[in-house]
């Protein structure tokens, strides 16, 4: 039997087939379209399915289950998405919609979390029991799974480290709060903080990186200037690391995972990035004393992670 995943984003809508493997045997893609109606987006996340189902070769009735991964919050129990603000949708009655389509049972879950959960079974968490994930994009994405089972909390809105709050009174988040994680170590606010400092030092490398056009400026833009010898750039990039192994202490301190790995454009980045961040958690963890300490690393599956994710979600 095989299991489909669904990663539903703001852009586009990716289905897989997944085999018992963890491996992904077929991957169907179309546009979300935003913003339009919730009917006709899971009109196509149907049309999705069965287009890469018939692509893999199989037929639904080798199919055991569909997952999704969806932006937003999420009412598992109920599968309705509750809200997700990228793609306009409120109370949206997910998988009723979709059962009209497939008598199979459907999942629904936030898209983090089945990133997490991918990483930790079929990824470099190599099926370990505590994981976390976190993803540096637009925001601070964080996944956690506590023996072998994603960490939802009561209200399935648990799990959102990038709103833990570093700085009180500091930056301002789009959650409303100030000081969170994500205000300080999202791709965006490296953006932020790296035109900050090049309108500060216009003598900078960084200009002539991007052109002299500051729009240019993108999350690789200061370690590409630090690795040219600039100094306004080995600052920015020293100040945002420092941010970022802050928030990962803080995951490692309360949940003590196996394997904690980073993933996002960010992560790209590899050991220029996880190495000072290791010191850093090596210094600051609570943990000092204990034999065996977590393990920090690259993401590995890449957007494979969500929809790999989506498809092993169960009850």
């Amino acid at each position: 039997m095989y299991r489909i995943g669904v990663d539903l984003g703001g852009t586009n809508i990716v289905a897989g087939v997944v085999d018992s493997y963890y491996k992904i045997l077929a991957k169907g893609k179309r546009k979300t379209a935003c913003p339009r109606p919730a009917n006709e987006i899971l009109d196509d996340i149907a049309a999705c399915v069965r287009e890469t189902v018939a692509e893999a070769g199989i037929s639904m009735d080798d199919v055991q289950s569909i997952g999704i991964g969806t932006p937003g919050s999420i009412n598992k129990r109920m599968g309705i998405i509750e809200y997700a603000n990228n793609l306009g949708f409120e109370k949206v009655p997910a998988r009723d919609i979709l059962l009209n389509y497939f008598d199979k049972p459907i999942y629904l879950e936030n898209d983090a979390n089945c990133a997490a959960l991918g990483e930790a079974v079929a990824g470099v968490g190599g099926n370990v029991e505590n994981f976390v994930a976190i993803t540096l994009g637009t925001g601070v994405g964080s996944g956690i799974v506590v023996n072998g089972k994603i960490v939802n909390g009561c209200n399935d809105a648990g799990g959102e480290m990038g709103h833990s709050v570093i700085v009180v009174d500091g930056e301002p988040c789009t959650c409303g709060r100030k000081g969170c994680w994500e205000a300080y170590s999202s791709a965006t606010a490296l953006v932020r903080q790296t035109k900050a400092c090049m309108q500060d030092n216009k003598d900078s490398l960084m200009w002539e990186i991007v052109g002299g056009d500051i729009d240019k400026v993108n999350g690789r833009t200061a370690f590409d200037g630090m690795r040219k010898g600039d100094t306004a750039a080995k600052h920015v990039v020293d100040r945002y690391i420092k941010y970022l192994a802050a928030g990962i202490t803080n995951a490692v301190n309360v949940f003590q995972p196996d394997v904690l790995c980073i993933g996002g454009g960010i992560g790209n980045e590899g050991e220029t990035l996880l190495s000072p961040i290791r010191e850093y958690v090596e210094r600051e963890r609570y943990s000092i004393y204990c034999g065996k300490q977590t393990q920090i690393c690259s993401a590995v599956l890449g957007n494979d992670a969500g929809i790999i994710g989506a498809a092993l979600l169960d009850e």
